[in-house]
């Protein structure tokens, strides 16, 4: 039952996440925001709401371990997962993908993060250095966003994700309204249900926020992902993934520690942060050096991203 209940939780968590974010970018542009400005704002922060949600959900009863679990877990997911699968089916050609500047970012948000989790447990000061770091990033690359508007590379509103200018206002509001009750109740299934699961096998929350929550968070990642790929979109691909990563750690934790500290537990340190930072080492050469992400590199992601989980699963991440 724990387990439908969580997959239950999950899939109205996905819908919902989705309905937010088709609600909240046509209103905006319905509005007269820019689409440019709706894409960096509205979209990344939509579509960030189901693992936020989870976090706060987490941290209110008294589960941090899934909370940081959801987060670092995500991170390493998005990489080995969620490149490597789209990688199986199609090769994605990095030769004209420059995503150098954002990946760089990336790393710097990572290394951030693991070193504020050792000057732990996480807390609103540690939220408010995450969120400054945040607003810089953001700022600099709406900055940069502008000046390729003003040289004429304008973003259309068929880019920007769940863009309808056609639809109605209250279909918006349907969207929105949808969003905003889907999202907590999906988030507390969801946490519930994987407490209980921890409790049952004896395994802890930051096992089960590793692995179940975190997967199921990365879904909505993998499917953009095999689109782009299917597409031969690999900034697409790419961007996505490191895009994501940057809000897991700057924004949901960010904005989670307000609401309530999130310990760092002795695995985290010893072992689940630095899986994440080596996932993220190693896209180094795919952007600097524009290697492929050809089908044999998707199958040794997925081969390492099943390691680590085994290792969690049968060794509790030691």
């Amino acid at each position: 039952m724990e387990f439908a209940l969580a997959a239950l939780g999950l899939v109205i968590l996905l819908l919902a996440g989705d309905a937010l974010v088709r609600g909240a970018v046509n209103m905006s542009l319905r509005l007269g925001v820019p689409a440019l400005i709706v894409s960096l704002t509205v979209v990344a922060f939509g579509t960030s709401a189901p693992e936020l949600l989870i976090s706060i959900q987490a941290v209110l009863r008294g589960a941090p371990g899934i909370a940081l679990g959801n987060v670092v877990g995500s991170n390493t997911a998005n990489i080995l997962m969620v490149l490597g699968v789209p990688a199986i089916l199609a090769a994605m050609h990095m030769k004209n993908c420059d995503t150098r500047k954002s990946y760089v970012m990336m790393l710097v948000a990572s290394v951030l993060f693991i070193a504020l989790c050792f000057f732990g447990p996480l807390t609103w000061w540690h939220g408010v250095i995450l969120l400054a770091a945040l607003a810089v990033m953001l700022g600099d690359q709406l900055r940069e966003a502008l000046a390729h508007r003003r040289a004429g590379l304008a973003v259309t509103t068929d880019e920007v994700e769940g863009a309808d200018p056609e639809m109605r206002w209250w279909k918006i509001l349907l969207f929105l309204a949808l969003g905003l009750v889907g999202l907590p109740l999906g988030a507390d299934l969801l946490v519930d249900s994987a407490t209980v699961i921890a409790q049952r096998f004896g395994v802890s929350d930051t096992v089960i926020g590793l692995t179940l929550v975190a997967i199921g968070t990365s879904l909505p990642e993998l499917a953009t992902t095999v689109v782009a790929a299917l597409r031969r979109q690999a900034d697409v691909a790419m961007g996505n993934v490191i895009g994501s990563n940057m809000f897991n750690l700057l924004a949901i934790i960010g904005v989670t520690t307000l609401i309530g500290p999130i310990d760092v537990g002795a695995e985290f340190l010893r072992f689940d942060l630095w899986v994440m930072l080596a996932a993220s080492l190693v896209l180094a050469p795919f952007v600097f050096l524009r290697w492929s992400v050809t089908r044999t590199w998707g199958v040794v992601f997925c081969a390492f991203y099943g390691v680590y989980l085994y290792v969690l699963i049968v060794g509790g991440g030691t």
